[in-house]
């Protein structure tokens, strides 16, 4: 087979090469979770184009050039308008019938020059339990386990309503002096400041041994992020909790829907600030967030959600709920330096 890498430029590529990308990325998506739909090639590259100018994704493509067929692909996010500018996410996918053929070790040079000339220390990388070939590659390269998550999913339809009716009454009865509100989409600028000090509850949830550092969110990325929803029709609900006498928010939970797949809620961030843990605002939050999907989208069937497995009080509510696990990941850390003595070993 002869096999050629070639940079993927999102907006000169041609109907037939996005065709062939999106064909490998829906393989590779069904091999991680059949049960959800594939993804339009229109859908896909506006998606992609729609990413905010923060993400700074580049693309690699392994083609087959006798068939014309897209074997793999890789990508890189710089994430330049981030803190953590030390660091970028990347992902390598290979179609099962090109795999052990070195593919992913040539798609992995182009992302390692990448990183380097951005002066980039640091590469993340998840591997999934249904795909267990990643693994020994990251390993191969000498990547270190930084967390271990866990994917499980709600099917709504065997929600048992009147527990999460008795998760807001002992909320209501244990949490005296707090109010639940919610936006539906974009966050409203008069109280953008509050929701940016909010969201840094979420700098206290396990990251494991991954050199991340905390979030430092800012008000010009969270309306990137909301205008690069906007454009692909993504819509996003926040249900807040707010301490009534101090005017802070404890806590927060947001989920994710989007029209092209509209079976599918995905959980977003839930976290509740420490000095108001253990009042029962966390089950107050996806209780009342789960009646909302049930009462405003009831074309939804089921809620997917990731969690660290170290993040036991968070599973224990979604187990409660009645969540079920069915992947497991992990998140890798591989220094540059270290990518490129592989990649010098592998070409000796």
């Amino acid at each position: 087979m002869s096999v050629q890498i070639r940079p993927f430029d999102l907006y000169t590529a041609t109907e037939a090469e996005w065709a062939a990308l999106n064909a490998l990325k829906n393989r590779i998506d069904a091999e991680l979770d059949p049960d959800e739909p594939p993804e339009s090639v229109e859908d896909h590259a506006r998606r992609l184009r729609s990413l905010p100018p923060s993400k700074n994704l580049l693309v690699w493509v392994a083609w087959d050039l006798d068939g014309g067929s897209a074997l793999g692909m890789a990508t890189l996010s710089a994430l330049t308008g981030d803190a953590k500018r030390h660091l970028a996410p990347v992902s390598i996918s290979v179609l099962p019938e090109a795999r052990r053929m070195g593919i992913a070790t040539r798609l992995l040079r182009p992302v390692a020059e990448a990183a380097r000339t951005a002066g980039l220390r640091l590469l993340m990388a998840q591997t999934a339990s249904q795909a267990p070939a990643g693994e020994p590659f990251i390993r191969g390269i000498g990547g270190v386990v930084g967390l271990t998550n866990s994917f499980s999913r709600l099917d709504l339809a065997g929600l048992d309503r009147e527990l999460m009716r008795s998760w807001r009454e002992r909320a209501v009865e244990r949490a005296g002096g707090f109010e639940i509100g919610l936006w539906e989409g974009p966050y409203p600028k008069e109280d953008l400041d509050a929701v940016l000090a909010m969201i840094l509850v979420m700098n206290t949830a396990p990251r494991g041994e991954l050199d991340i550092g905390d979030f430092e969110p800012t008000a010009e990325l969270m309306q990137e992020w909301d205008s690069s929803m906007a454009e692909i029709g993504v819509e996003r609900w926040t249900m807040h909790v707010r301490h009534m006498e101090s005017g802070k928010f404890a806590g927060y939970t947001e989920v994710f829907w989007n029209p092209a797949r509209p079976e599918t809620v995905n959980q977003g961030d839930t976290g509740v600030f420490p000095q108001y843990r253990n009042r029962g605002l966390g089950r107050w939050l996806k209780a009342a967030m789960a009646e909302k999907v049930l009462r405003d989208r009831p074309q939804v069937r089921r809620i997917r959600t990731e969690n660290a497995t170290s993040n036991a009080p968070m599973l224990g509510i979604n187990r409660e709920m009645g969540f079920v696990h069915y992947r497991t990941s992990i998140d890798w850390q591989v220094e540059v330096d270290r990518v490129f003595e592989y990649l010098e070993s592998r070409s000796l």
